[in-house]
């Protein structure tokens, strides 16, 4: 075991270290979410339905990711359609009140906003060369070449929004409640990385790729103790995808290629090991969080 995990709790069983926790209070948790999710979803879909068209809402409920336009509205639509199990997950946690908040982020004492942005850099470096080679390899094809830089600056702000709150809610709620009940931590990243599959609208490729990526950002958030590692790729990934697109280099599809299918995951692998790599043997993990907290 490395002095990381020797320092901080298991972050997979987490919710048993605490003194209100009792076995149904994470079940009650995941329902109350679940409830307040509909309703929040409900609030959004008649905004943007009111402000913009019952269309918008169609294209994104009905269809694939091919239904979304980079320069659209209803790509918001979608994204906040996400972002908003963060302010749910927090007031849950207000309401049930078995652990703080802070706990689902980490277990070194909640989110850390230098570690996330340092965090940001390795992928970051990696997706720019692997997009530079497809592109002069003609591996990157299809889209349109016109640019919306609203779109540009809007999207660059709610995707890493929308994907933090997507690891609060999988290796976050679902990892610890299972965790917290099987006491057995690689179960726990296996079945949220089902249900992380299962809701994304992706052929049978599509389905492994994310179903591989849930375990390996699982498996991460595990052995760094949080999510901020987990969500920095998770970032990086879903921005340079809609760059790609927005830039006309490439097109959203929720049919995956064989290609497609091999890249993505030989790269999240590639990208994590990297980041891991250099993470602990910078200390990155092993600092325990006292201020910089998200929310």
């Amino acid at each position: 075991m490395s002095e990381n995990e020797n320092k901080f709790p298991d972050y997979v069983t987490f919710p048993r270290t605490f003194e209100k926790y009792k076995w149904y209070k994470p079940l009650i948790t995941i329902v109350l979410v679940i409830i307040l999710y509909f309703i929040f979803e409900f609030i959004l879909t008649y905004i943007f339905g009111a402000a913009y068209g019952d269309n918008i809402i169609d294209s994104v409920a009905n269809g694939g990711y091919e239904t979304l336009n980079t320069t659209d509205v209803s790509v918001y639509f979608s994204y906040l359609s996400i972002a908003i199990f963060l302010p749910i997950i927090y007031i849950v946690s207000k309401i049930v009140h078995d652990r703080p908040f802070s706990s689902y982020a980490s277990s070194r004492g909640g989110w850390n906003w230098k570690l996330y942005f340092k965090c940001l850099l390795i992928p970051l470096a990696i997706y720019i060369v692997f997009e530079i080679i497809s592109i002069l390899t003609g591996m990157e094809t299809g889209g349109s070449s016109h640019v919306s830089l609203i779109a540009l600056i809007i999207s660059s702000i709610l995707i890493p929004v929308q994907c933090i709150a997507e690891e609060y809610a999988f290796r976050g709620l679902l990892m610890q409640s299972f965790g917290s009940w099987f006491k057995i931590p690689i179960l726990a990243i296996i079945i949220q990385a089902l249900i992380f599959a299962a809701v994304h609208p992706y052929n049978f490729l599509g389905a492994i790729v994310i179903g591989v990526s849930g375990i390996i950002f699982g498996a991460l958030a595990w052995r760094t103790n949080g999510l901020e590692a987990g969500a920095a790729i998770h970032s990086i990934n879903n921005l340079m995808a809609f760059y790609m697109v927005a830039l006309g280099f490439g097109s959203i599809s929720s049919t995956l290629s064989t290609w497609d299918f091999l890249s993505d995951i030989l790269l999240t692998l590639f990208t994590v090991a990297a980041l891991y790599y250099i993470g602990n043997k910078k200390g990155w993990f092993d600092e325990k969080t006292s201020e910089c907290k998200l929310f």
